[in-house]
């Protein structure tokens, strides 16, 4: 039986991987040990919260006794180690509190696992790292991709304590002998996404009638992936990926920040029953973000090719999809916007 540790379950990539995990292997155990910060719902994940092999708990990754008390307690086999936080203009803000979760916390989660994992058991055993392309800076030239060879060179306090994080974990791999995987992913979109990120913030801008901010020209390139194909790529990773490796994550998808939007407001538009291009004033430029990086794009062809995964949408197909489970959950965004979620269900864990 696997009995899977996620953290950040309630978040926007864990839900899904959570739904994904709890849905598919009935028989494993999926423990889901999530802070309820901000960018955690509980909302996300409603769906599955009765599910008899599901069970969430609220606590910190910081937090070693509480972490090796449910690696005893669950018999923790795997990893998937999600949480982290991942706003760029927050890391810049704030940097201390992006060191303390992603860099600590990702060491407190790997100490405990070692020191469990030293007993015999028959049980395979991972520790899955989620990562981020945005450890291996920018790139300039079109036509040049991030691969799993290339050089770290973070610009952000957020890139800089993920790319330590990725090395805690290959350093516990290369001393303790620790059965880990690392995947660098590219940005990614769809329905459950806190709605300070590009494309759920625009598309309730749009709605509202709010301006829609775009740093600098807009001429910074990202590679967009659909949520759902980030958690099927996390689950065959987990399964078949080689001990000590590390897989890059992409969508194959390069889109400059001003087109994207534009794609975004025509269709926003389009399903408001808007007339065509009536949004479109909306867009403001503002000041560019310190560092910004002007293109990340992702080769995800090991990945592809070692265990056969590729992308299932198309970027214009996930974009409709997400754009149309925004305009219909709008209940749920209200509620994010307004923060109504966070004293729900931080009042029903603080009272337990």
């Amino acid at each position: 039986m696997r009995n899977i540790l996620v953290t950040g379950g309630a978040g926007f990539i864990g839900s899904h991987l959570v739904r994904l995990l709890v849905n598919k292997y009935p028989d494993y155990r999926i423990v889901n040990l999530d802070a309820l910060t901000y960018a955690g719902n509980l909302e996300n994940l409603r769906d599955v919260e009765g599910m008899p092999n599901y069970t969430f708990v609220k606590g910190d990754i910081c937090d070693y006794e509480l972490v090796t008390r449910l690696f005893r307690e669950y018999d923790i086999n795997g990893v998937i180690h999600l949480a982290a936080e991942s706003h760029v203009d927050r890391s810049i803000t704030d940097p201390f509190t992006f060191a303390r979760t992603n860099v600590l916390g990702t060491l407190t989660l790997l100490q405990a696992a070692k020191e469990y994992w030293k007993q015999p058991s028959d049980a395979p055993r991972r520790f899955y790292h989620v990562s981020t392309d945005e450890v291996y800076g920018a790139l300039e030239a079109a036509g040049t991709f991030f691969t799993e060879e290339t050089r770290y060179d973070p610009h952000s306090p957020y890139s800089a304590s993920k790319a330590s994080s990725d090395h805690f974990v290959r350093a516990f791999h290369d001393t303790y002998g620790l059965p880990t995987v690392i995947s660098n992913c590219s940005n990614n979109y769809g329905p459950y996404q806190f709605p300070e990120k590009l494309i759920p913030l625009f598309i309730n801008n749009i709605r509202l009638g709010k301006k829609l901010p775009v740093y600098g020209k807009g001429e910074n390139v990202r590679d967009w992936l659909y949520v759902e194909d980030h958690a099927r790529a996390i689950d065959l990773i987990f399964h078949e990926g080689k001990d000590g490796d590390t897989y890059n994550i992409g969508g194959f998808n390069e889109w400059k920040n001003i087109d994207l939007i534009t794609v975004l407001v025509t269709a926003v538009d389009c399903l408001l029953g808007n007339p065509e291009g009536h949004s479109m004033d909306l867009i403001t430029f503002v000041t560019d973000r310190p560092g910004h990086d002007a293109r990340y794009a992702i080769d995800a062809s090991k990945l592809q090719d070692e265990l056969g995964w590729e992308p299932s949408l198309q970027f214009e197909e996930g974009l409709i999809k997400t754009v149309q489970w925004y305009l219909d959950n709008q209940e749920w965004m209200d509620r994010v916007t307004s923060g109504d979620y966070m004293e729900y269900y931080n009042n029903m864990y603080n009272n337990r």
